[in-house]
């Protein structure tokens, strides 16, 4: 199993040097995400600076962009790294996609499939020389002149991961991507009766294997290095389970612990405004469904590896206190035997 990392910088640069010292610690893959700042300049920076770590975007918010800007993207970042580039997408949610991005939002599953499709499609005709002719309900490309044409990659082209958590985008993904990104409003339960059996009829129906696909899980962890640092990161927890809690799509995920109930008391306060009351109504035990909570790295590595140690092929702590000392001590006790 690989273990990635994630990093949270306020100034591309700084990626640089943070993603150096996590492969310096023998993390297999470091992260960036969409939140405040752009997702791939960070790992411009890093494919710079290190020479084995994977660079894996967990994730870029997939209908922000199109599918051949994407396609320039992934190219270009695998080329730069060579060939440690993993392009990860997500959809984010209708409110944002269309206020925030002003962009068009519609069947977000079957509109993925296609993005992920598309993106192939304008590689395959980049790498192979094949004629561009992607036509589907969402995206059409058909035009790719020399000009504009980079010609094959010598590192080949990069594998496609994609977010998902309701059935349609698990099926979209599987049926599409390269892997599937666990979005980490999970637990153990809910990957083993809702997502797994969808990703294993989903690879039988279109005739892949198992190893042709990677499940990444993503965990939310409440752990710091000192006791300020712990209370804050379980503070960034507890927000966190609260944020995801009140957003409609996740309500699945509560309802397989027997919480729906949350997802419309969380989903008032956050219309509300109540960004800070919505934490208190998570109480340790919903907080410990969703998040490892533990004081030292041997705990946490160890609660880690009996929940997810047996479901995917990659784990990616979310380590709130962003201390990079404490990174490398979590990964040494997961790679513990």
């Amino acid at each position: 199993m690989k273990i990635d990392a994630g990093i949270m910088v306020k100034n591309p640069a700084e990626a640089g040097p943070a993603i150096k010292q996590l492969e310096d610690a023998g993390y297999d893959g470091a992260y960036s995400f969409e939140g405040a700042h752009d997702p791939f300049l960070p790992l411009v920076a890093a494919a710079t600076n290190t020479s084995k770590i994977e660079l894996i975007t967990s994730i870029a918010v997939a209908f922000a962009r199109n599918p051949m800007t994407l396609a320039n993207i992934g190219y270009d970042l695998n080329l730069a790294s060579e060939g440690r580039f993993i392009l990860g997408l997500g959809s984010q949610i209708k409110p944002h996609i269309t206020k925030r991005f002003s962009m068009p939002w519609s069947h977000p599953a079957a509109r993925m499939k296609e993005m992920v499709e598309a993106i192939k499609a304008i590689w395959d005709c980049w790498q192979n020389g094949t004629n561009l002719n992607y036509r589907g309900e969402f995206y059409t490309h058909t035009l790719m002149t020399p000009f504009f044409n980079p010609g094959p990659n010598p590192y080949g082209l990069p594998k496609i991961y994609v977010a998902a958590v309701g059935p349609l985008m698990t099926q979209a993904v599987s049926e599409s991507a390269d892997g599937l990104l666990a979005h980490p409003f999970n637990s153990p339960k809910y990957i083993n009766d809702v997502t797994l059996p969808i990703i294993h009829k989903s690879l039988e129906a279109t005739g892949k294997t198992k190893d042709q696909f990677d499940l990444s899980v993503s965990v939310m962890t409440g752990i710091g290095a000192t006791e300020e640092t712990h209370q804050q990161a379980v503070k960034a927890c507890r927000d966190q389970v609260a944020f995801y809690a009140s957003t409609p799509n996740y309500k699945a995920v509560l309802e397989t612990h027997g919480l729906g109930h949350l997802s419309e008391e969380l989903n008032k306060l956050s219309k509300q405004g109540k960004w800070m009351e919505m934490g208190d109504a998570i109480d340790d035990e919903t907080l410990r469904t969703f998040a490892v909570i533990e004081e030292t790295p041997e705990a946490l590595a160890r609660e880690i590896k009996n929940r997810y140690g047996t479901i995917g092929q990659r784990i990616a702590p979310v380590l709130y206190s962003g201390e990079l000392d404490l990174a490398a001590s979590v990964l040494t006790a997961l790679k513990a035997d």
